[in-house]
């Protein structure tokens, strides 16, 4: 009975099973390189050849042409880090595909991948548990060791260089949009920061604005550049003369009609022009375009107008200056506008914009690199530490770093497993060796050998050193808290919790039924099962070899 079109295809069992457990360890192999102060970064080249430089795991992972379903079910455990803790998407995904190397050795010993489940599981919810144990809690006012957390997730990035300069630039940001809650916790309250990138300049030049940066010209040379105390209009509407909805045609007989319809436009902008003068505006930032000669009337009015500023800077500007955004100049009330400074910057090109109002609030962070990729990379690692610190300012608490954290848990979970009966006990144990591939791949990306680093690090932790973690650099094993390598709790916790739930959804499939190829090798490949061809050459992960 054919109850599947020609081109259906479908793989049971064993083989849909080690199918999909392939396609999570290729995505997770490709990002481990990556990880730690010294891991080496990707080159990725899209359909257009645009290039990024990055080690962001979660950046590599969106810009690889992957188009294999189970491969992009690891890409979302990255996607879920980096939304929910900021940072430690490398380290999600390599735990993701360690599970699952491990779990297929618990298939090949006749272990129920439902055992196998229930025991990842269960390791999972202890794992949480034991990080809560061996947290330090951290305050909002606690700058230093803030720092210390922004410093540690800029490690092995492009910001590193700079990274005590930018670390404390970083915490400066967060203390400025972080509100304490009415239940006495604290939340950052990011929608109250922009960041501006520059090029041209040393990163070291970074710099914090209170207030908005836009990255525009006046439209007339002959308006004001400066504003101390200005009354400031945000408008979505063109200052242009209006066009009907219908195609219309005028037939001109004389000059003198010909003059009149001019007349009648120029009249348009004036009144346009007009409103705002009566409005009380002394500055403009119109999110669609103004018309030549109304930038002329403007400039007359003394004016500052800017045109076609982003949504995005309207939208910072309304919370910076407390004002409404007017769609309709017919409707302007002096209760729309907002109140504040407006300087133009000749060197760096840019309006610096600063509320003066009592409710006013919002911050810049202006950052500056050499190139354009050195800023783009600049701006990802800025963009983790803040949200690593904005999580660890909000959570309350931190953990050591240097795969300190992952030994210790690596370790309760063991003797957690002794307490657990049945074949979950073994998955309990496979789950410990998984969490201990974050410190070897630290090992091996810094070119030491990870065998022997285990061991030390485990002997450390079993003496009670519960903050032993690995110095990359001096190769020593030492306390990551005293060396400043500290990480937020959360971020921790939400890897783990990921990672196992990714695997755990990875391992209940034991059929897969595709419509359609489920992959291709390549050009000269003509597809197939996985199951009949060794897993059809994993061809599902699209472009990647050339993206690597």
């Amino acid at each position: 009975m054919i109850i599947m079109g020609d081109d259906a295809q479908r793989v049971k069992d064993q083989d849909a099973q080690e199918y999909n457990i392939q396609a999570a360890r290729a995505v997770s192999e490709a990002v481990q390189s990556t990880l730690g102060p010294k891991g080496m970064d990707k080159m990725l080249v899209d359909s257009m050849g645009d290039v990024t430089i990055t080690n962001d795991g979660v950046t590599i992972l969106q810009e690889m042409d992957i188009d294999n379903p189970t491969a992009e079910m690891i890409v979302e455990v990255a996607e879920t880090q980096e939304d929910e803790a900021g940072d430690g998407t490398t380290t999600a995904v390599a735990i993701a595909g360690e599970l699952l190397k491990n779990a297929e050795e618990l298939l090949e010993q006749d272990i129920h991948p439902t055992a196998a489940i229930r025991g990842f599981n269960l390791a999972s919810e202890e794992a949480r548990s034991e990080i809560d144990e061996v947290t330090q809690a951290v305050e909002p006012g606690e700058t230093e060791l803030l720092q210390k957390v922004a410093e540690t997730s800029m490690t092995g990035k492009s910001s590193e260089l700079d990274k005590e300069i930018l670390a404390e630039l970083v915490v400066e940001t967060v203390e400025a949009i972080t509100v304490e809650a009415n239940d006495g916790s604290y939340v950052v309250d990011l929608e109250n920061l922009n960041i501006e990138t520059q090029t041209g300049r040393a990163a070291s030049e970074s710099e914090l604005l209170n207030g908005a940066a836009i990255d525009k010209d006046p439209v007339h040379d002959d308006m004001p550049t400066a504003a101390a105390e200005a009354n400031i209009l945000l408008l979505n509407e063109p200052i242009e003369v209006e066009e009907t909805d219908v195609d219309t045609q005028v037939n001109i007989e004389s000059p003198d009609q010909l003059q009149q319809f001019l007349d009648q436009e120029e009249k348009q902008l004036k009144e346009k022009v007009d409103k705002i003068a009566d409005s009380g505006a002394d500055v403009v930032f119109c999110q669609k375009g103004i018309d030549d000669l109304a930038q002329h009337y403007l400039a007359k009015e003394d004016i500052i107008a800017v045109r076609r500023a982003k949504k995005s800077d309207i939208g910072f500007l309304k919370n910076v200056l407390e004002a409404n955004v007017v769609s309709d100049l017919d409707s302007v009330t002096e209760d729309d506008l907002g109140y504040g400074s407006v300087r133009r910057d000749g060197e760096d090109e840019l309006f610096y914009v600063e509320g003066l109002g009592s409710e006013t609030h919002g911050v810049t962070l202006l950052l500056r690199g050499s190139t354009d990729h050195v800023v783009d990379e600049l701006e990802r690692g800025i963009n983790d530490a803040i949200d690593v610190v904005s999580t660890t300012v909000s959570d309350g608490r931190v953990v050591a770093g240097g795969g300190a954290i992952e030994v210790e848990v690596a370790r309760r979970l063991r003797d957690y497993a002794d307490s657990v009966s049945g074949r979950e006990q073994l998955a309990v144990e496979a789950f410990a060796d998984a969490l201990e591939l974050v410190p070897r791949v630290l090992a091996e990306n810094a070119g030491l050998d990870s065998i022997d680093t285990l061991v030390d690090l485990r002997k450390a932790h079993e003496n009670g050193d519960t903050g032993a973690g690995l110095n990359v650099f001096s190769s020593d094993v030492e306390d990551s808290f005293d060396a400043g390598v500290v990480e937020p709790a959360h971020s921790k916790e939400q890897a783990i919790a990921s990672a196992a739930e990714a695997a755990n959804l990875v391992l209940k499939i034991d059929d897969i039924i595709a419509a359609d190829e489920l992959s291709t090798s390549g050009d000269d490949d003509e597809g197939g099962a996985p199951g009949a061809g060794g897993m059809g050459g994993m061809g599902g992960m699209g472009g990647m070899g050339g993206a690597m």
